[in-house]
């Protein structure tokens, strides 16, 4: 299998795309720390897919990946449980948003800046330190957006953020070269997550027609990525950000055409 023996750190992994990449990791042979902020979400994420077949495979990890010490912590915890860390899943964020002239920047600003921009970064640097002292190699994946890459509605601290974590994977994968660390990032569309899946209907099937498929994108199908991304099969991609949004990028809206 494609992670066979590899350790990996998934962040925000008691739910959503977390959830669905830890199913797939184990699938493929990889031993998976589910790391989230709510230690009873994690430790019952890992109990059940633990029960699905991945015994011994899998531990929980309760972790605030806003403080940098939890997060080197959590590092700590999963070579302590499996021996050594291979990849990171920097997974973990919040959504949210509202008019830029409605913002109070501790409410609207800081939260999110904190939890989807800076725990990229300490996750960057906890886990490349703990690749440098195993002897080098290792993965981080960080979890970006297609708001990363361009104005949205409602969202401009959300999409300060999630420009920051490409270009932090640029910087972090041309600084980690030496090492042979290679640093991805993902920019998902619109996916079936709790967060989106509590929206109205019409809104959901708003999202839906925003996608070449015309339908949502699944969790385990970002998952499956996430998985090719860590493994060795995906040697040569390092430093980019791979578009895993079924077309959101690449129009606007389907219409009628015209007669001419």
């Amino acid at each position: 299998m494609a992670l066979d023996n590899k350790v990996a750190l998934i962040t925000g992994g008691a739910g959503g795309i977390g959830l669905a990449t830890v199913r797939v990791f184990l699938r493929q042979g990889a031993k998976v720390v589910v790391a989230d902020v709510d230690t009873e979400r994690a430790q019952a994420a890992a109990d059940e897919v633990a029960h699905e077949g991945a015994p011994g495979a899998v531990t929980a990890v309760g972790v605030d990946v806003s403080d940098f010490d939890a997060f080197q912590a959590a590092v700590r915890t999963t070579v302590e449980r499996f021996g050594r860390l291979d990849v990171l899943f920097n997974n973990a964020g919040i959504a949210g948003g509202k008019p830029l002239l409605e913002h109070d920047p501790e409410k609207d600003y800081h939260p999110m800046i904190r939890v989807d921009q800076d725990s990229v970064y300490y996750g960057i640097l906890a886990a490349g330190r703990q690749f440098r002292d195993q002897g080098g190699g290792g993965v981080i994946v960080n979890t970006s957006s297609i708001y990363g890459e361009q104005a949205a509605e409602l969202a401009f601290t959300y999409s300060a953020a999630k420009a920051a974590v490409i270009s932090f994977t640029r910087s972090a994968a041309y600084e980690l070269a030496h090492q042979g660390t290679r640093v991805v990032a993902i920019t998902p569309g619109r996916v079936a997550t709790p967060i989106i899946n509590q929206f109205s209907p019409e809104l959901r099937a708003l999202f839906a027609s925003e996608l070449l498929r015309n339908t949502m994108t699944e969790p385990e199908e970002i998952a499956n990525v996430v998985a090719f991304l860590a493994s060795e099969e995906s040697n040569v991609i390092n430093g980019t950000v791979v578009s895993c949004d079924d077309g959101y990028t690449v129009f606007k809206q389907r219409f009628e055409l015209p007669t001419f």
